[in-house]
């Protein structure tokens, strides 16, 4: 799942939104440096990917454009889904999505003496672009991924994906409500412990 899907898993959780938002920019352990419920958060992202990377769903889904995008292909579908979540927000949360995004950028503005150094690089353009919130739309998804491709160096190819999300639309979003419904369960299910690790 993406940074939108992550966020929306912690609940209402302010530190342990903010931890599960900026895992995949911290190292190993490294989450000991950070305040416990934002470490916590950065365990339950690496739950999430686990259970997302070893799902039987989200390999259909993935099969769909792996001969296309080889494995680009477990990218493409993360942000895949994060589309069908914002696109149909309001299935899942009461608060629209432009106001929990503005929330959440306002979360992280107040944090930002503890955001890793990626996340404070890319941060202002997060919020001059309005990435969570353009996931929503064929077009924005486009100019996220339009942006994924030249980080790539075009290597990824993936300015073409929004083609495939369009030839499979349904079947994604099928594919998608099946998983994310799973997700939300094993979610609650886990109980997070520094202590374990």
């Amino acid at each position: 799942m993406n940074y939108l899907a992550h966020i929306y898993l912690s609940g209402n959780d302010t530190e342990l939104r903010i931890g599960n938002f900026i895992a995949d920019s911290v190292r190993g352990k490294d989450f000991t440096a950070f305040p416990e419920r934002v470490a916590q958060g950065i365990i339950l992202h690496r739950h999430i990917d686990t259970f997302t990377d070893a799902h039987p769903v989200v390999k259909l889904s993935k099969d769909l454009i792996r001969s296309e995008y080889g494995h680009w292909s477990s990218v493409i579908i993360d942000l895949y889904y994060d589309h069908f979540l914002a696109a149909n927000w309001l299935d899942f949360h009461d608060i629209p999505l432009d106001l929990y995004t503005e929330q959440f950028y306002s979360d992280l503005d107040k944090n930002h003496e503890i955001l890793p150094e990626k996340v404070k690089n890319f941060f202002p353009f997060m919020i001059e672009q309005n990435w969570l919130l353009s996931y929503a739309t064929i077009e924005g998804i486009s100019t996220i991924f339009n942006q994924m491709n030249h980080r790539t160096r075009n290597r990824s190819k993936m300015n073409f994906a929004p083609i495939e999300l369009v030839k499979y639309y349904d079947e994604m979003e099928r594919h998608f409500r099946d998983f994310f419904s799973d997700l939300q369960d094993h979610v609650k299910q886990q109980d997070i412990s520094l202590d374990s690790l």
